[in-house]
Order: structure tokens, then sequence, then C-alpha cells
């Protein structure tokens, strides 16, 4: 297992990371202890620079990524190019040559593990290495794992011998490794993350003075006795000396679960206590109205609503008719209703007095956004006012406005005006919305689509401006992993929009490998030609609009270059025999505000059979005719993007087709992605797995990104269960002790992470 280093996690082995003093503990003796009073300023200052660790706590916190059974030979076939290595193992062979190309010698020394793989090193200069290791004798050996004809190899390793040749133990031993190594007697050795600069056993070393020079006993616990006892776990020393002294094999683990259950415990608790510290804000209630706007909208409807619709509905209502703002994910699938869903919502803030903004990550989003509210509104809805009905609350007409940041400057100036008088009940608009020129009346709900295309700053902009916080609904059919872990933490309520309305199916996905050959993307054209001889339309989408472009992994960060550009591409089909003949049109978001309006129009009206798109047509567009939809070089998409770009087809009576095109061998991981897109149609379930391959993120922070996890020990997927047993577990004690006053261990690690986070407070309104 794998540890990180980041110190500044909330709930990792010592339970308290904060300042030193905080838990009322002597600074030499506590958590917070400075490693140089207890191991000296060398080790101190090597573990401070190589790994980060400066305090008793924080080493504490670096745990094993695994343990080796003393006597048993590790597995060879664990090691894994340029990485830091440790493991123990057994000479086979050991010779001396002179190097051909400068002066020394080089020697070559084999090692065995118990499963017969072998490893070959080399030692430049080695001839230390060619007196101690003798053929027989076991060692620990310490490196960078590298690559020589294609085998792996490890050059100049640090290495500790623990046993001679003829099975005796080493007269020498300048490092203390094997002294203390052979000192454990049978016990399991821990193998600690390491670098080039310092051992795995130097860590286990300095992990052993701590353990016996600070006073862990006196150290604050976290999770209370009678909880641990509740959930069967060991206190926090044990689980300490568990995972970093073990007696058995078994130890181990005993000591993780116990500190997996108190990194939930603590999360849980910190939450709790930012928001009884800073609080969730007081907002206004909007209750529903007997006869308003919805009820009217309600009356006009010509379906009948799901299941799922109304039910969600149900429960919005309750919040917004409440003082404590909601703060709520609505999850459902592409073409589910969420939009419905919403709409009803913000009517009901209209009905109240209040306005709503609908927030939108693209101008053309926002745009469609706009046309879809009004023609659900149908009669309702005039030209430019809900002129069929008046706020009762305000006396005045509620009117949809839309705000973007390419409208011209006298749009633009009215747009602000309506927005800031309150004549504008429904605000529709992007990222111009979060401008600090845009002033609300009364703001009431802010509805985000799409979450996953804003930072957690961004969603959050419009709610912090405000006197009284506005309630707060986000949409996604796939939501970010960030999401996904704060719905588990119980600090954004999910709400799942399930089913589909009648008639609508999943989209057929199927991934096309170019690398198979020609065949591969010719039968992908004919396939879309198919479509649209049938008299559907069709999307083509690229990651590019130029050929110059660069574009990013979405899991690795590094820069791709990639020929699927959208100008490209256009060249390229209008000479293709089956595309070429076909009505085309282009769209990205480099184009002017008229044009794209002018290609998305064309499209939506049956003009143009193939668009030919980035990702500005990602979510929200609505084109019932359009079937098939070719995404061009796939992998270049994350699994969100994914799911909903196929969302786009199928949206009619006829069935949709996605193909994911894809030029990647089919045994790369970024091709993994692309079998779970096609092989799952539901959101949540991508969500999830795509939880699982790009971490939680921060989860106590504003970071958004899946690459930066708070959580050490937890897995969101792996443990909800534990996760969801420690929030009731805090529950139970808060409601009996609210100030804790009687878990005073609990108390003190939560104050010293906050006094070391000042400032992180503002975490609670986002989600």
């Amino acid at each position: 297992m794998e540890a990180s280093t980041d110190s500044s996690t909330a709930a990792g082995a010592t339970g308290a990371t904060g300042p030193s003093g905080q838990s009322g503990q002597s600074e030499q003796s506590g958590p917070h202890a400075p490693l140089e009073t207890l191991l000296g300023t060398a080790a101190a200052e090597t573990l401070r620079r190589e790994l980060g660790l400066c305090t008793a706590g924080e080493l504490l916190e670096h745990h094993p990524r695994r343990w080796v059974e003393y006597g048993r030979l590790s597995s060879l076939t664990e090691l894994r190019e340029d990485e830091h290595a440790s493991f123990i193992a057994r000479v086979v062979s050991v010779s001396k040559r002179s190097m051909q190309r400068r002066r020394g010698v080089l020697v070559e020394v084999v090692v065995e593990d118990d499963e017969g793989g072998r490893l070959q090193m080399a030692f430049f200069q080695g001839f230390r290495a060619f007196r101690e290791l003798r053929r027989g004798a076991k060692a620990m050996f310490h490196g960078k794992v590298g690559s020589y004809g294609g085998r792996l190899t490890l050059n100049n390793p640090e290495y500790s011998v623990l046993e001679l040749a003829d099975g005796g133990a080493p007269e020498e031993d300048d490092d203390g490794a094997a002294a203390l190594i052979l000192a454990a007697g049978r016990a399991p050795l821990p193998i600690y993350p390491a670098t080039a600069r310092i051992s795995s056993w130097e860590i286990l070393r300095c992990v052993r003075l701590v353990l016996d020079l600070a006073a862990v006993d006196a150290w604050p616990d976290p999770v209370p006795a009678e909880v641990a006892a509740a959930e069967g776990l060991c206190d926090l020393v044990t689980a300490l000396r568990l995972i970093h002294r073990p007696e058995t094999m078994e130890d181990p683990e005993r000591g993780l679960a116990r500190l997996r259950f108190q990194e939930a415990f603590f999360l849980h608790a910190l939450l709790a206590r930012r928001r009884a510290r800073v609080g969730t804000g007081v907002g206004i209630p909007r209750p529903r109205s007997a006869d308003g706007l919805l009820a009217a909208f309600d009356a006009q409807l010509p379906f009948a609503l799901t299941e799922g619709q109304r039910s969600c509905g149900e429960l919005l209502a309750g919040d917004l008719a409440g003082e404590q703002p909601m703060n709520r994910l609505l999850q459902g699938e592409v073409g589910s209703g969420k939009t419905l869903v919403a709409l009803r919502a913000m009517l009901q803030v209209v009905d109240a007095g209040g306005q709503a903004a609908l927030i939108a990550p693209t101008e053309v989003l926002a745009a469609q956004h706009e046309r879809s509210l009004r023609a659900m509104l149908g009669p309702l809805a005039g030209s430019d006012l809900l002129s069929a009905w008046q706020r009762p609350a305000a006396g005045t007409e509620a009117q949809v406005t839309l705000l973007t940041g390419s409208m011209s400057t006298a749009r633009r100036k009215q747009a602000l005006l309506d927005i800031a008088s309150g004549a504008a009940g429904i605000v529709v608009g992007t990222h111009a919305l979060l401008s600090e020129t845009v002033s609300f009346a009364d703001l009431g709900l802010v509805v985000v689509d799409e979450q996953h295309r804003f930072g957690v700053e961004q969603r959050d902009a419009l709610r912090t401006r405000e006197a009284a916080t506005p309630h707060m609904l986000v949409m996604s059919a796939t939501p970010i992993p960030r999401s996904v872990a704060m719905t588990t933490f119980g600090d954004l309520e999910l709400t799942v929009l399930e089913g589909l309305p009648a008639g609508r199916r999943p989209v057929e996905t199927h991934v096309a490998r170019m690398r198979r050959g020609p065949r591969v993307i010719g039968r992908v054209w004919e396939r879309l030609a198919e479509e649209v001889a049938a008299g559907h339309q069709a999307y083509v989408v690229c990651p590019k609009i130029t050929e110059s472009d660069q574009r990013e992994d979405p899991e690795s960060g590094v820069e791709i270059e990639q020929d699927a550009s959208v100008e490209l591409l256009e060249q390229t089909l209008a000479e293709h025999p089956l595309i070429g003949p076909l009505r085309r049109a282009v769209l990205h978001g480099r184009m002017s505000g008229e044009d794209k309006e002018e290609a998305m129009t064309a499209f939506e009206r049956g003009e143009v059979d193939v668009l030919l798109s980035t990702t500005v047509i990602e979510v929200g567009v609505d084109v019932p005719n359009a079937t098939v939809m070719t995404i061009l070089d796939a992998d270049a998409f994350g699994i969100s993007t994914l799911h909903q770009l196929r969302g786009r087809v199928g949206r009619g009576a006829a069935p949709g087709l996605c193909l994911l095109v894809t030029r990647l061998p089919d045994d790369h991981p970024s091709g993994r992605r692309l079998d779970e897109v096609a092989e799952h149609s539901d959101g949540m379930t991508l969500a999830r797995l795509d939880l699982q391959r790009r971490r939680e993120g921060d989860v106590l922070g504003a970071s958004q990104a899946g690459r930066r996890s708070t959580l050490k020990l937890l897995r969101i997927v792996r443990d909800e269960e534990l996760i969801t047993s420690a929030a009731e577990q805090l529950r139970r004690i808060t409601a009996a002790d609210p100030d804790w006053r009687a878990h005073p261990g609990l108390r003190a690690s939560v104050d010293a992470w906050m006094a070391a986070h000042d400032g992180a407070d503002a975490y609670i309104e986002r989600g």
C-alpha cells in the first residue's frame, strides 16, 4: 500500500497534525515533537528533505507499503522500472571484470527469490560488493530499478548483508540495518516508501527510535474508546505498533483497519466542526405556491412526469422551503429530464419572489438552455417575458434573460439592468454570470449544469456574494470523483433521477480501433453515411480545432500531438466519396457568437446532415433527429465528457449509435477507459469507475483535480460501508455531547488541525 507524504492530511495515524502544543502535550514528546529532538539533526534533515516529514506524528503516518515475512525472500516480480525498491534476496553468483571504456572494475551480482525469479545488478568499482556479496549470502538491497538489454536491473544499489554465505551473522554493519532487522527475530519486516537518498531500513530505524523515545501512549486518540470498542477496533497506540512493529503477518491489517476507520471518523468530525463554526449560511425559504407559475406550468405539460422526476421534484421543493440552503447534486442519465426538474425548482423560487440563475459551461449550451426553457414554458413565455403570469410577491413579470460574454454591449447592459432590478426572474448564462459586475436583486437558487466543467471556486462564486445564501443545485450525468466523494461524506446531498422518459433507450457504443487496419475507419464513415441516408443526422467530434493545437492526456496530464482537428478533418471529409456530398457545418469555440448560433440553428432545423464540432456540443444540445456520433481520438477525453457527448444522439424515436475511434494500441491504459464507456450506460457507475482510477481529489479543500487526494488510507468505493459507519458513530456521540467535552482526544485533534489550516473553512459551502 502506497502512503501519501502530504503532511496536511486531516486524519493520519496520530490524529493531530496541527502546531505543537494544541493537544496540551509537551512539544518534546507529543505528535508535534520536532524530529531533531528525537533523531538528531542529520537524520531529521534527511527525512524533511526527502519525504517532507518534520514531526514525530508525521513520521508515524508514513506507513509501510508492504511487509516481508522474515526468512522468506520477496518476489522479484514486484519490481517496476523507475521505482525505488527495497527487497531481500540471496546471492546466486558474483563476478568481476574490467570495464572496457573506462578504468576500473564492474562487479555483477545475480540474486534469486523463492519463486526462482532472478535479477542481475551491477556495481561500478564494486570492490566492497565483490568482497561481501558472496554466493549464498543473504542481503537487503535498495535502489532505483532500471533496465539494460531489455531486462530489469539495479545499478550500484545500497545493501546490508543479513546473513553470510555460511549462515553466520555479518561482522560489519555500518548503518545498523542488519542488527535492526535481525533483532526483529521472526517478525515481519516493514518496507517503507523510500527515495534514492534514504532507504527503507533507514526509515525503519527512525520509526523504531520514535516509537521508543516519544510518549506515544499519551498522544491524543481521536476515536473515543467506546467507539473503538463498538467497532471491534484497537486503540491508536496499539495500531501504530501493529503497523510499524508487527509480530505476525496479520498484525498490520489489524492496525490499518483501525486507522482507516479513524481517518473516516476524523474527517466526519472535522467537517462537522467546520459546519458548526462557519455555519452553512442562512437562506430565505422559498415555499411552493398553490397558485403560481409552477402550478400553471404543470397544468400545461403535454406529458406526465416520470416517477423519478416527480419524486426528485418533491425532494427539491422541500429543501427550497427551508431556511437551510440546499446543497444538492442531481445525478441523472443524459436525457432523463434533469433540466425539467431544475426548471420546476426555478419556477418555485420565482413564485416566491426570488430569482434563479442557470449557469452553463459554454455559450452554445447557454443559448440552447434559453431556447429549451422557453419551449418547455410554451404559452407561459412571451418573446422576452414569462408574460402569462406575474410573480405574486413582486407584482412584476418574471423575465427570462440570457447573459453571455459575446453579447453586444447594448444587450449586455440591458441584461445586467434586468438582473439587478429583479425584472429577470430566470437568468441563463455562462461564466459571465460569475463576474463581479453582475448583481442580483434577490438570488434564491443557483443551478449549475454539468458541474464537472466548473471549478469549486467558480461554482461557489455567486453564493458567497449574497447576503442570504442561495440554494444550490448542481447537475451531472457523470459526477467528478471529488463530488462522488463528497456525497459519501455527506457534505453534498445526492439525489438520483431514476429512469428515462418513455421510448428512450441507452446509446449503443462501440470502440473502433484504427490499429487493426484501414477497414475500421472506413466502416465508421460508412455507418455515418448510412444513418444520413436513412434521413437522420450525425455529429463528428474532434479534440482540437487546428492541427497546431496540443491536448493533454486526461489522466497523465502529458501533452500529446494528434491529427484529429476540426479544420483538417473538414478538408479530408470534403474529399470523402461518402461524406463529401453531404451537407456539412463546422462548430467550435473560436467562432463568433453569431456564427456558432447560425451553425447550431441550421443543424437543429435539419438543414445540415453532419455537424463537425469540438466539445461545445457536449451538453444540453438537443436534436432528436441526430442518431450517430463519431468521436475521433476518443482517448483524448475523460469518462464524463465521453458519456455526455454520446448523450447528444438517440434523443428521438430512432436508436442512437456512438463510435469511439482511437489510434492507441489495444493494451494501452487509456483504452480501458474507452472500453468502460462502451460497456456501461449508467453515469453513476462510470463516475465510480472514474473515482477508482483518478482518486477522490482534495476532500477538505478547494482542489477538484483527482490526482491529489486528501485521503491517505481510505478509498471511497472500497470503504464506503466503513465511512457510513464512522458517520453514524460520530452522530451518536455528538447528539449526546455536542462539544465533545467527554472526548478530549477527539476535541484536541480537531482543534489542532483547524489551527494549522486557518482559512480553509470556506470549503463548507463547496461541493
